[in-house]
Formats: C-alpha cells, structure tokens, sequence
C-alpha cells in the first residue's frame, strides 16, 4: 500500500464491487421478510419496492475506513465510524419503523457530538465572512451542529424519485474529493473516491426495472452525514491552503452552499410552503421540486439528469463568483439565484398547462440563467 494513487483506484473499484454484491443479499432478505416500501398518496412509484441499500453502504464504508487509517492524519476515522453507527441505527429503525422528527434531529445531534471536538474539524475563525474574524467555541459547535444537520436532512429530503440523491450525491464527493487530493488531504480524497463508488453501484440497482431497491433512510441519512462531514472538514481547512482555488476564503460558506444549493433550496421552498398553508414543517407533502417535475411529464432519470445538470451549472457559477466578490456580495447573489430557483418551479407547478410544460421548463431555464448572467453583467463580471 505504498502507492497511494493505486490505493485510491483500488478502494474506489472495491467500494463499488462491494456494494454491488450486497445488495442483491439486501434486497432478498427486505423482500423475504416482506419489509419493502409501500407507495403512498406521495410516492412517485406504484409498486412496493424494496429498501434498505443502505446496510451496504454502512458496511463498506465501515471497512474502508479500516483500510484507510495509514492516512488519518486527524485521528478521526474511530469517531467517524462511531457517528455512522449512530446514524446506520437511526435510519435503519427509520426503515422499518418510522421515527418522529425530534427523535431523529436527537440521533442526529449525539453522531454530529463524535466528531465536533475532534482535531482537525475546529471552526475558530470565518475568515471575515460578514466581517467576522474569531469566534467563541461554543458558537462554533452551535454553528458546526446546525449546519451538519441541515445538510442531512435537506439531502435526505431530495431522495424521492430514482436516481436523484445519487447524482447530486456524486457530484459533491466530485468537487470535494478533487478539493482534497489537490491539498494532499489523501484520507478525505479516498474517503470521497469510496462513496462515488458506493454511490455509482447503488444506481444501477436503483434504476432497474427488474432489481430495484431504494437506499432508504438508512442510505440516505449516511450519504448526507458524509456530507456533513466533508463540508465541516473543508471548512476547518486554514485559509492558507486554499490559494489553489482562488476563491477568497471568507466565501469558503458559500462555497458549501453552492454545492447544496439544490437540496437547500428545495428545503427552504417546502418549509416556506408548508408554513404559508397553515402547517407544520415536517408535515410530507408532494411540493418538492422532484414531484413538480415528474408531474411535467419527465421520467425520473430525465429529472435526475435535469437537476444534476442545474446544480452542477449552479456549483460552478457560485463557486466562480466567489474568487471576485465579497461575502455581502455573495450572499445578494445566492438570494437572487434562490429566488430565480422559486420563480421558475412555482411557474411550472401553477402556471403551465400538462401540454406544455415540457417547453416551459427549457424556456425557463433558460430565462433562469439568462436572468444570473445578466446580474453578473451589471456588476462588471463577465463569465
């Protein structure tokens, strides 16, 4: 295991050869013990549908991090792997019965404490975000759990229709793990190879006809604790280091936002929804943006695909903005870019006739990025 490039190829192809036998045992296990997701009002699908790939991924990820620990330079894979038990148990009791939301934000908030006081993931400074240097500890750790949890949730969330949780999924682990194999932080890079592989595997059974399994809670709450995870030590990175990239480090927030923007946005506009409606928060409903566009006439890869494209576009055009402006300037532009976001799926939703709904999203997303560049333009930013 001294080359560390051929390490990382190895552990990426052994994560998704793993993952690909496994699940088949999954899956035949949920549906001889008749454990397997029943449609509702909500669901996009018709048919009972087993679940739970996510056991796979706990396991494999469990194993890689054994694998890796050559290059723990944090000390960090134990507690890491102390948090993904915590949350392997909370979605799979999720699975098979469902949890409350306190009871699942309380399991979540103990996994995110085996991990906050770990070295090489403090937050003790926002590099003049807002004008923000230093920061108590205690308003760190608030900050760390907040973000972490909103990061889980907003991604479990989007895992509603075939192959969407992973595309956006992999994209993440993308950008990151080129972010930390650049900096020489090889214990992150391969964790991120890892679940690329996790991920990628998962796809093919989850856009099967014949074989398909969903991750689950189980799946998705571990992928977006990774998330989290990833996104915390990417901000604990000291400024210094990120000279590569160009981006000034006080955005390094808006950096994570852009990656997330899809599962963050779409949370905000639920929530909003659901409160403007006289509900609760937690209440499900079918007004995500994944529901809006399969209700346009769009199969479920053409909808992954559709916003795997739109985030990606999203990422790097937030990411590139953050080399030239100031946080105050990137936050103008994130609302901007949020509310073009409402615009154009509340349009759709209420606006368009089943005919030509197809149309208008083009059309849409068109005036969507027309409607970004044309802000850019006006602050003398050409892209």
């Amino acid at each position: 295991m001294t080359d560390m490039y051929l390490v990382a190829l190895s552990i990426l192809a052994g994560s998704f050869t793993l993952v690909m036998y496994l699940i088949p045992k999954i899956r035949y296990i949920v549906l001889t013990r008749e454990l397997t997701d029943h449609p509702d009002k909500r669901s996009s699908h018709k048919i009972s549908t087993p679940t739970m790939a996510g056991v796979a991924f706990f396991l494999t990820l469990v194993l890689v991090l054994k694998l890796i620990d050559t290059w723990d330079i944090d000390n960090i894979a134990l507690g890491l792997t102390g948090a993904l038990t915590i949350i392997f148990a909370l979605g799979l009791k999720d699975d098979l019965i469902v949890s409350t939301p306190k009871a699942k934000i309380g399991g979540e908030v103990i996994a995110i404490l085996f991990i906050v006081f770990c070295d090489g993931l403090e937050i003790t400074s926002l590099e003049g975000l807002f004008g923000i240097q230093e920061i108590p500890y205690y308003f760190s750790y608030a900050i760390i759990a907040l973000m972490i949890l909103t990061i889980i949730n907003s991604y479990n969330l989007i895992d509603g229709i075939d192959g969407l949780a992973s595309t956006i999924g992999v994209l993440i682990f993308a950008v990151y793990g080129f972010i930390f194999f650049t900096l020489g932080l090889h214990f992150y890079g391969i964790l991120c190879l890892s679940l690329i592989g996790v991920l990628v595997a998962y796809l093919r059974y989850n856009l099967s006809k014949k074989n398909k399994v969903f991750m689950g809670d189980t799946g998705s709450l571990i992928i977006g604790f990774c998330i989290g995870f990833l996104s915390l030590k990417f901000l604990a990175l000291d400024a210094a280091l990120l000279t590569p990239f160009s981006f000034k480090p006080e955005n390094k927030f808006f950096v994570v936002a852009a990656l997330l923007f899809i599962p963050f946005a779409d949370t905000l506009r639920v929530i909003g929804v659901r409160l403007m409606n006289g509900k609760s928060p937690f209440t499900p409903d079918s007004n995500h943006i994944h529901h809006i566009l399969i209700c346009s006439g769009l199969s479920h890869v053409r909808a992954s695909l559709f916003l795997g494209v739109l985030s990606l576009s999203l990422s790097l055009i937030l990411i590139f903005c953050s080399r030239y402006f100031n946080s105050f300037q990137m936050f103008a532009i994130l609302i901007f870019s949020f509310l073009l976001f409402l615009g154009l799926f509340d349009q759709l939703k209420n606006n368009v006739t089943s005919k030509n709904k197809f149309n208008y999203l083009v059309t849409a997303l068109q005036s969507f990025f027309t409607g970004i560049a044309r802000a850019f333009l006006a602050m003398g930013i050409r892209l």
